[in-house]
């Protein structure tokens, strides 16, 4: 199986002017074959990475002197927008050429969209991303209507857009310290994505987000589109973090029971009191083939199972082509599977237009 394919989208990634509706139809530069195994990302001969959990300290400490942004409008069908800050695509692929040893080329530098096993698309912003933005906007209430924090956990985050903008939503909410903490896991298959993109978002987010009111943030920011990570920055994030109760958590790895071990055994929430926490599992564009449906669908049905035992409600909001052309992944595919194990699946947004996708909440009964 050659494993590198590209969905042939306009554009290396999302861009802000357009929005998400400037993609084309998917195309595939190599079929898929059938393979046995049923794992998230089956190659011949070559394990998945394990699930491996990463010290957000650690990580800040490793991100380089200053990093490129700009920012994503979303328009959240009549009800506002929203402006996403995002790393440069073109800012991550200097890093990465600067990082490399000579070998073979480092995941994200290639043409193609995915490379199975290896690389699966993170560096970009993917159009289903924004559809569960705008899905989210509508429910985001749920952020500080309840006495226990919830629970946000995105498979397959990436560049993180519904994470961000959960979590720009809630900077505004979290004025002080709870007694609850507000936990987001982000989950990518690749360290990597999470070193360059995924956490630098979040930085990005919340460094716009407070600049007015810190004046180390004005001045990291006095370049436009960039930000100087200096120490006092990476510190006074760390420091808000804290303040404002906000757990970050970032797992890597291929989806497999170990994941799913890993990612339940991190417990930030805080409901030792019995209390009764609701948890929402994030995922978009991960089902596009049958081996990556098959593993994410029974990754989040493990954990709402592993919610509902220990008495919390879960739900998932699933984000996806109708069909991922040559590939064999649907979203149609992922609703007959999800309620053959007895999912109660719901469809909460539908586009017509250009490629077709949807939204759809799926959740136990």
């Amino acid at each position: 199986m050659s494993g590198q394919f590209s969905f042939s989208f306009s554009g290396d990634d999302i861009e802000d002017e357009g929005g998400a509706s400037n993609f084309i139809a998917p195309s595939v530069s190599a079929p898929i074959q059938p393979q046995p195994a049923a794992s998230a990302f089956p190659v011949a001969g070559k394990p998945l990475l394990p699930a491996t959990s990463h010290d957000l300290h650690h990580m800040l400490s490793q991100l380089p002197s200053k990093i490129a942004y700009s920012t994503l409008d979303i328009d959240l069908d009549g009800n506002g927008t929203i402006q996403l800050p995002r790393r440069e695509l073109w800012d991550v692929r200097v890093q990465l050429m600067a990082e490399d040893d000579g070998g073979d080329p480092k995941p994200g530098l290639g043409n193609h969209d995915v490379k199975t096993g290896v690389y699966e698309g993170g560096f970009k912003s993917w159009e289903c991303s924004v559809d569960l933005v705008k899905v989210l906007s509508l429910s985001k209430s749920f952020l500080s209507e309840v006495e226990v924090a919830p629970r946000i956990i995105e498979l397959g985050c990436g560049t993180a857009l519904p994470s961000l903008a959960l979590f720009q939503w809630s900077l505004g909410l979290r004025t002080c310290k709870k007694d609850s903490v507000l936990s987001m896991v982000l989950a990518d298959y690749n360290p990597t994505v999470l070193q360059l993109v995924t956490l630098p978002n979040f930085i990005l987010c919340w460094a716009l987000h407070q600049r007015t009111d810190s004046p180390i943030l004005e001045n990291a920011l006095c370049s436009e589109g960039e930000l100087d990570l200096t120490p006092e920055v990476t510190k006074a994030f760390e420091d808000f973090l804290s303040d404002r109760g906000i757990s970050l958590s970032f797992f890597s790895g291929g989806w497999s029971a170990e994941f799913v071990e890993l990612i339940a055994s991190n417990e930030t929430s805080g409901t030792g009191d019995g209390s009764k926490r609701q948890t929402v599992i994030l995922g978009a564009e991960t089902i596009y083939s049958p081996f990556a449906l098959n593993a994410f669908t029974h990754t989040i049905f493990s954990l709402m199972e592993r919610e509902r035992t220990h008495g919390h409600a879960a739900e998932a909001l699933v984000g996806a082509k109708k069909l991922y052309f040559g590939v064999g992944g649907s979203l149609d595919d992922f609703v007959a599977k999800a309620r053959e194990l007895g999912a109660n699946v719901e469809e909460l947004r539908e586009e017509a237009e250009g490629v077709r996708r949807g939204v759809v909440r799926c959740s136990l009964p």
